[in-house]
């Protein structure tokens, strides 16, 4: 794995140095810089309207009780895909542009879980009452809150007005 990514940082930078080249002397570098500084524009405001919807793809899954693996690793992906974008060339924007096609994530993600690069593992959580405690997994309603004991609290009231009376 080391030696693949010293090779890609290598190979990467001069693959775009020879892009740029090519596509400068084809239109000039005036436009060359032009569709560079483009494209990280656009791939910003994909970027961002991905997210939201990988974001809400996550909450959705978990909603369900589903583990979201894929759609993590789908928003893994656009990390990814934001980087390349973000970073000039053309070879790392097409790259980045691919990652950005929802279709090309999930395939991608579905494989690399299929062959075992990621792991998942299940949960559950149930809120009960202290009459009841159920043995398995309802797929009821979680909810998070906060509580307090009324007793010690209205005895912390009562002492509180003793000390403000004296």
């Amino acid at each position: 794995m080391f030696r693949i990514l010293v090779t890609l940082f290598i190979l990467v930078p001069i693959i775009e140095i020879a892009v740029f080249i090519q596509i400068g002397e084809v239109v000039g570098l005036s436009w060359t810089l032009v569709i560079v500084v483009l494209t990280a524009i656009l791939g910003v405001n994909l970027l961002r309207q991905q997210g939201f919807r990988a974001w809400r793809d996550i909450q959705l899954s978990m909603a369900q009780g589903n583990m979201p693996a894929v759609e993590m690793a789908s928003a893994a992906q656009l990390l990814f895909a934001g980087g390349l974008l973000l970073t000039p060339g053309f070879v790392t924007d097409i790259v980045g542009f691919t990652l950005m096609i929802p279709s090309v994530r999930t395939y991608l993600a579905k494989k690399l879980i299929a062959k075992g690069s990621f792991s998942t593992t299940t949960f559950y959580s149930n809120v009960s009452s202290s009459y009841h405690q159920p043995s398995h997994h309802q797929g009821g309603r979680t909810i998070d809150g906060e509580f307090e004991e009324k007793d010690k609290f209205e005895k912390n009231n009562s002492e509180t007005k003793k000390v403000d009376k004296q």
